[in-house]
């Protein structure tokens, strides 16, 4: 046999054995795929410019605040002093005021067709009120704690103090669906009063100079308002309380923010913190 046949005889057996031992030994040519790393959007921090500045009663023990139709409408709380309120803007007066009864502790409140929505704190009663006359129409119950209310044109949203918000049937005002407020995957806690501002939820966070803005279909933070300092010192022998109270007026892009027993009420204007 000629010296070439045989080298290539030999080369060729020396492939087909090799590959049948890569084959028994499973070894097989692999593709590795890594997943895509996913990251959580940023979460936008904001400071405040002072727009204009109100009076506001002293007395009033801010728990729910909304404006409508050019006047301010105000919930306050404490036993034996809860009112509804309709307040006029430019002097911090109430023009039109109904006490609720000593065993109710007044909280959020929100405005839905002609009425006005009012909760009460532990008592698992809310009411609804002519926004003419302020005589109650009727009221419903819920099972948790009343906090905050407000309301996207179709559902009432509600706060209890957790880190839940509820969303209710304006009819009939049971649960139609809820949410889980987290920061960065942190549960937000003591949420309190709350005002739908542009499609987000905006909501005073009890004990805390902040006001978180929620995304209504999932729950995030999607910024902090930091309003810090926003009241001055104020010697008074009665002292002020938390910051609790956000109303927007909508046709003039206005944002309002005051607080429990604070003697001013502010106009703010939303400032990228550097």
């Amino acid at each position: 046999m000629h010296l070439t046949r045989i080298r290539e005889m030999v080369a060729a057996a020396f492939v087909a054995t090799l590959l049948f031992s890569l084959l028994s030994c499973g070894t097989a040519p692999t593709t590795s795929t890594t997943a895509p790393q996913t990251t959580t959007p940023p979460v936008a921090e904001y400071t405040y410019r002072i727009v204009n500045t109100y009076p506001h009663d002293r007395g009033a023990f801010t728990e729910g605040l909304i404006y409508s139709d050019g006047f301010l409408y105000e919930s306050t709380g404490l036993y034996g002093q809860s009112t509804l309120r309709k307040v006029e803007l430019a002097t911090g007066r109430a023009l039109q005021n109904a006490s609720l009864d000593s065993k109710y502790f007044g909280e959020g409140l929100t405005v839905w067709q002609d009425s006005l929505v009012q909760l009460t704190w532990q008592t698992h009663i809310g009411f609804v009120s002519s926004k003419d006359t302020f005589s109650v129409l009727k009221s419903f119950s819920y099972a948790t704690e009343g906090w905050g209310l407000t309301q996207d044109g179709t559902r009432l949203i509600m706060s209890d103090g957790t880190s839940t918000i509820y969303f209710l049937d304006p009819a009939t005002f049971q649960v139609s669906g809820k949410i889980e407020v987290k920061d960065k995957g942190t549960p937000v806690v003591n949420i309190n009063e709350l005002e739908y501002v542009n499609g987000k939820i905006y909501a005073n966070i009890w004990m805390t100079d902040k006001i978180a803005v929620i995304n209504p279909g999932t729950g995030n933070v999607e910024s902090w308002i930091d309003l810090t300092g926003l009241l001055p010192p104020f010697s008074n022998p009665v002292a002020v309380d938390v910051l609790n109270g956000i109303a927007y007026d909508a046709a003039g892009k206005r944002l309002f923010v005051t607080g429990k027993l604070w003697p001013l009420l502010f106009e703010i204007e939303l400032v990228p913190k550097a």
